[in-house]
């Protein structure tokens, strides 16, 4: 993808100061292979997402889980995770761990979906080993069933904020545009293969007899895929830890480092004197308080952030309120409104294997989705120099409202399908353009920090990327709370689900005037 192009790529570390000036370090330039690799995170949580999308509701109703309590099931992950996300990100920003600041998080979250998907589709088999009484397996298995669902949902909405900053913090401005385009495209193929291999049937295979269920079998592959992708990532690109990273820092008081000293990135030299012990003392102080700081930090970057980061949030909050009102009833459109099923009627009635039909198909729409949008992933990178962010922003939230605008008001198997490209282009706009400002937006600040000769402008402004990149997540806990509590609500009003597929082409054409007139572009 294009971008600045005038930075030029640094391969090592030169001495921080020169001449009595401040000169900012740029990470060297990434091969592509570790691009890809760092990508693989993507990879693996798209897949488990698509696995629980296939799959979670059917686990749902077969533990017996009482109607009142879908919706708990569907807002309590994005409500506590629109709370403690910026705590989160706040936290990776100050974590002084000698493996980084973001994997240790990255780790934690994925060992906790590794949990959640364990607990939701094994939970009903592990309680009916351990449970006799009949009344109280139905209480445990719905009970572990809905934690696990819960539990899954919270650490992957969680994990995308530690790994877009692991991106920035250790990649120059171009390979951040580059490793961007590699998440877009490995969430598509992840997303798509996950999908692929829900729709197989394994009731006749030998492996689902040696495991057991079906939903055994998709724990086996959704579990291995995970934690293989999930080493990969981790693996890809070294961190700087913090606490050297510090150490480092050069200050107007500090002594000069050689200027023909040359360091490898990851292995910086730590300064044996008394400024690096003081700021060893101001870390550990740090340390001692930061769950103080992380709330400082928190209600100061999502209450007085500057003007451009809050519109980028709101169109952040717009595009995904759109993509998730569409996406989130979908396969029910499809049965209902485009196959004319009925998912009320008796399991053995012709209107219900109709609908059964229609979620099927729509399951391939989705499918088709994943793939496209991993597909435009390359064309967005050649449109980006004709169109620049500005364009593809506006293009993605058009093309998605006219597309389900489209779907809505023509009801059809085949034009539905062809339409759910426009899934993909959005999808692939969600995943990489506002996460490409937050660069530009960083980049932009670190200029003006450069020229003024100030080290230390993030202490002072009390952000960090880790930060910004979790408030901008935060914004799709948000979009999932309106969804959760308004669709169902409009639904009922309606009393039909097409009214799910036109709120969601309103909304993103009202996103369209607001990436417009509102966000803030940097070339």
């Amino acid at each position: 993808m294009g971008g600045n192009g005038g930075q030029p790529s640094v391969h090592t570390y030169k001495s921080l100061v020169e001449d009595g000036a401040v000169c900012f370090a740029e990470p060297p330039k990434r091969p592509t292979g570790r691009l890809v690799m760092h990508s693989m995170a993507m990879f693996g949580r798209e897949f488990c997402y698509a696995v629980e999308a296939a799959y979670v509701t059917p686990v749902l109703l077969s533990v017996g889980l009482p109607k009142r309590l879908y919706s708990v099931v569907w807002l309590l992950s994005p409500v506590l995770g629109f709370l403690l996300q910026p705590v989160v990100g706040s936290a990776s920003d100050h974590c002084q761990a000698r493996w980084g600041r973001r994997r240790p998080y990255i780790l934690t979250l994925c060992v906790l979906m590794l949990l959640g998907m364990a607990l939701y589709l094994n939970g009903d088999v592990v309680v009916s080993a351990l449970v006799a009484d009949s009344r109280k397996k139905v209480i445990w298995a719905i009970s572990i069933t809905m934690i696990g669902v819960v539990l899954f949902d919270f650490a992957a909405d969680f994990i995308d904020g530690p790994i877009k900053a692991y991106l920035f913090d250790v990649c120059s401005h171009q390979d951040k545009e580059r490793g961007l385009h590699y998440h877009a495209l490995f969430t598509g193929f992840g997303g798509a293969l996950g999908y692929l291999l829900g729709s197989i049937d394994w009731a006749h295979l030998e492996l689902r007899r040696v495991l057991g269920t079906e939903f055994q079998v998709m724990f086996f592959f959704s579990s291995l895929v995970l934690t293989l992708c999930f080493i990969i990532h981790l693996c890809s690109i070294p961190e700087s830890p913090l606490r050297d990273a510090a150490m480092d820092m050069p200050t107007q008081q500090a002594p000069l480092l050689p200027s023909d000293r040359m360091f490898e990135y990851g292995s910086i030299k730590k300064v044996k004197n008394s400024y690096g012990n003081s700021k060893l003392l101001v870390l550990r102080e740090k340390g001692k308080n930061t769950a103080e700081q992380s709330r400082r930090t928190m209600l100061k970057a999502l209450v007085s952030m500057p003007s451009h980061y809050r519109y980028l949030c709101i169109s952040h909050f717009i595009g995904w309120t759109a993509f998730l009102s569409n996406m989130l009833f979908f396969t029910d459109y499809m049965g209902q409104i485009v196959y004319h099923g009925d998912p009320y009627s008796a399991h053995n009635s012709t209107e219900f294997l109709i609908y059964q039909r229609g979620v099927e198909v729509g399951c391939w729409g989705l499918c088709i989705n994943s793939m496209f949008s991993s597909l435009y992933s390359y064309f967005q990178k050649a449109l980006l120099s004709y169109l620049g962010l500005k364009g593809l922003y506006f293009v993605g939230y058009l093309l998605f409202g006219l597309g389900t605008g489209f779907i809505g008001l023509f009801p059809n198997v085949y034009s539905t399908l062809v339409l759910c490209t426009s899934f993909g282009v959005m999808s692939n706009t969600l995943y990489t353009v506002p996460f490409n400002l937050i660069a530009k937006y960083h980049q932009e600040e670190k200029e003006e920090q450069r020229q003024q000769s100030l080290g230390e402008g993030s202490d002072d402004s009390g952000r960090g990327q880790g930060l910004d990149c979790a408030a901008l997540t935060c914004m799709v806990q948000l979009a999932q709370i309106m969804v959760g509590c308004g669709l169902g609500f409009l639904v009922n009003l309606a009393g039909s689900v097409s009214v799910v597929v036109i709120t969601a082409s309103v909304v993103a054409l009202i996103g369209c005037c607001f990436v417009v007139l509102f966000v803030k572009y940097i070339n």
